[in-house]
């Protein structure tokens, strides 16, 4: 995604060009708090590329803003067809938000399915501007129109804006060399030109990235610039938008700082490169592609320059083995997949958990199972994660919350992995891997140390007084084994799956042997030390709202709803799911009702009840889309009442 830089000055700066750009208009401009938007279209439209650049926009002018893209499985699916659609939503405010939001306020679609497809969402009075063009008798029978929704009365609960931008878009093309074909492309372009008149946003940045993105294509760049502006004219010009729209920047959302527009997997891979510098550390990616976590292999590969190696393997387990061989080798080791990935490289993980080397895997979740929904989200791999591997082989597991805290995650992960010698499941989802919002820029200073000390020497004296070195000799407060380098003299060591000897790493059958190891890896996995669950209760309310990865904004934003209207709530969110923070069982017991909602059927609900002999109540999802506010405030506020 591309992004932009801004300060809450520049914001503000931001803020008064806009003030000097209408200010010479005739038209009204109205003040909004917030603002959600929703393009749609087929999936060659450009409407990805459209809401990128609109995000991006809006993040230099300093609103708040979070994004839900929503795509096809297909690389092209059938055109003009209810599967075929593409949409990009994003809510922009001018104070903290948490959600891509439940409803948008205006829709933008590019043909009949877009519209159908998403109709529905709509509460009545929101704007929809549709592409007259393509309202042909064939493409609305295809999706099931009889008759055309913008003659026959069904929209006029809404603000409709017909606009034949496909014929507009031509026209504004025609001194260029193009063809029909190729001037039509453009429409999008024209379609972000209008929005970004509706609602003030700049238009320098997108000028810049479109000269940059086709500078081996003037010729194109010049008509992507023209379809622009044109639809911004268009927008300044026609009788039909008499009206714009205001969105002020959300200075006092932020802390002082710069920042950028990011994110989930973007911040994850700056994550995992931050976590390598801070370890002083080689970073070695070994991965195999796989949506929706390519964009992490595809971001670490441009890094060479920061010691970054990256290594797109034939399949997932020959991703995983090498990261597990740089692990040994004296790497940050880690290896990118989602679901299905995940269950191929179990073996190997195990592996991981017996030799006791740091390895992260990244799992960005969908919807399952087998191949499933792989550009829909779901949070539903978690008991894969803490129990998918024969055995007895505990790994940590770590959840980021938001876009912007997969770059926490990572470090966190990272420092779990380096200080206890242990994999560790690092679970986003696909709704944090495409979502964005404003990240603010952390200060080198303000990141962890992760350094570790590798074995150098001798560590163990034997009855006899020789010195040696034994691989599994643990450190009394972590229990991590040394990490010794290949090829450091007189380190020598056999490593392996076959079960070791505690202490000298030998391979033993010895069954005393194997029970104090199966119980000794377990026991470094419950003592790693993680910070305590904090709870925001602000009213003793006796029902606890608990959640964990990316159900955070909308449960913080239900929880906001049912405060304001007089309801108590409190709410917990857990980033460490293994182990769980030692707090917790304390904080379950305060309340009467704990209530877990989950974009999967239970499985952080059994998790809890198993441990600590609550009784959890479920509410869950797997439409693969996350929760909507509203739907969990109505969903809590019954609970509360039952």
């Amino acid at each position: 995604m591309t992004s932009q830089v801004s300060s809450p000055a520049e914001q503000a700066d931001g803020a008064v060009v806009g003030e000097q750009r209408r200010a010479a208009g005739t038209k009204g401009v109205r003040r909004l708090d917030r603002v959600i938007i929703r393009f749609a279209g087929d999936s060659g439209d450009g409407m990805q590329l459209t809401g990128d650049r609109f995000t991006s926009e809006t993040a230099s002018f300093g609103n708040d803003l979070s994004t839900l893209p929503n795509f096809p499985a297909e690389i092209r699916a059938p055109a003009g067809t209810l599967p075929g659609v593409s949409s990009f939503q994003l809510h922009f405010a001018d104070h903290d938000i948490l959600t891509p939001g439940d409803a948008p306020n205006v829709l933008v679609a590019m043909n009949p399915a877009a519209l159908k497809a998403n109709i529905g969402d709509l509460p009545r009075g929101a704007e929809i501007i549709v592409n007259t063009d393509e309202f042909t008798k064939r493409a609305m029978q295809k999706v099931g129109y009889d008759a055309s929704p913008l003659e026959d009365g069904s929209l006029d609960g809404y603000q409709l804006h017909p606009v034949p931008l496909t014929t507009l878009t031509v026209e504004a093309l025609k001194e260029f060399d193009l063809s029909r074909k190729e001037a039509e492309r453009s429409k999008n372009m024209f379609a972000l030109g209008l929005l970004s008149w509706m609602y003030h946003r700049p238009t320098e940045g997108t000028e810049k990235f479109l000269k940059s993105k086709f500078a081996k294509k003037p010729d194109i760049a010049a008509a992507n610039i023209a379809a622009f502006r044109a639809g911004w004219n268009f927008g300044e010009t026609t009788e039909d938008f008499a009206v714009s729209y205001e969105v002020a920047p959300a200075a006092k959302a932020f802390p002082v700082g710069t920042y950028r527009n990011i994110s989930g997997n973007l911040a994850l891979a700056y994550g995992l490169v931050a976590a390598s510098r801070q370890a002083d550390l080689p970073l070695f990616l070994g991965s195999y592609p796989i949506t929706p976590a390519s964009d992490i292999l595809h971001e670490l590969s441009k890094h060479k320059n920061f010691g970054v190696r990256t290594f797109q393997a034939e399949d997932e387990i020959a991703g995983i083995g090498a990261a597990l061989g740089a692990a040994f080798g004296g790497s940050l080791a880690v290896t990118t997949t989602s679901g299905p990935g995940v269950a191929l490289k179990s073996e190997t993980i195990g592996l991981a958990v017996s030799l006791e080397l740091p390895l992260l895997v990244v799992d960005i979740q969908r919807g399952g199972p087998s191949t499933g929904l792989p550009t829909k989200t779901e949070q539903a791999d978690l008991l894969q994660a803490m129990y998918g591997r024969n055995g007895e082989a505990p790994v940590p597991v770590v959840a980021p919350r938001t876009p912007t805290d997969c770059f926490d995650a990572a470090l966190e992960a990272a420092r779990i992995a380096l200080t206890y010698r242990t994999p560790v499941f690092l679970l986003s989802d696909g709704y944090l891997a495409n979502g964005s919002e404003p990240w603010r820029i952390p200060e080198p200073e303000e990141l962890p140390d992760l350094r570790v000390q590798f074995a150098q020497g001798p560590n163990h004296t034997l009855a006899d007084g020789t010195e040696v070195f034994w691989p599994y000799k643990r450190d009394a407060r972590t229990l991590a084994r040394p990490w010794a380098i290949p090829g450091t003299p007189g380190l020598e060591h056999r490593i392996g799956g076959i079960e070791k000897q505690d202490g000298t790493g030998n391979i033993s059958y010895d069954p005393a042997n194997h029970d104090f190891m199966v119980r000794t890896r377990q026991a470094k996995v419950d003592g790693i030390e993680v910070p305590d669950i904090e709870v925001d209760d602000q009213d003793q309310a006796r029902t606890l709202v608990l959640g964990w990865g990316s159900t955070y904004g909308p449960i913080t934003a239900a929880v906001r709803r049912l405060r304001a209207g007089g309801t108590a709530i409190a709410q917990a969110h857990l980033r460490h799911l293994n182990p769980f923070p030692k707090n917790l069982g304390a904080v379950l017991a305060r309340y009467d009702k704990v209530v877990v909602p989950e974009m999967n059927l239970g499985q952080l609900a059994t998790l809890i009840r198993a441990k600590y002999l609550v009784d959890a109540h479920s509410y869950n999802q797997v439409n693969g889309m996350p929760f909507k506010a509203e739907q969990l405030a109505t969903a809590l506020k019954e609970t509360i009442d039952g």
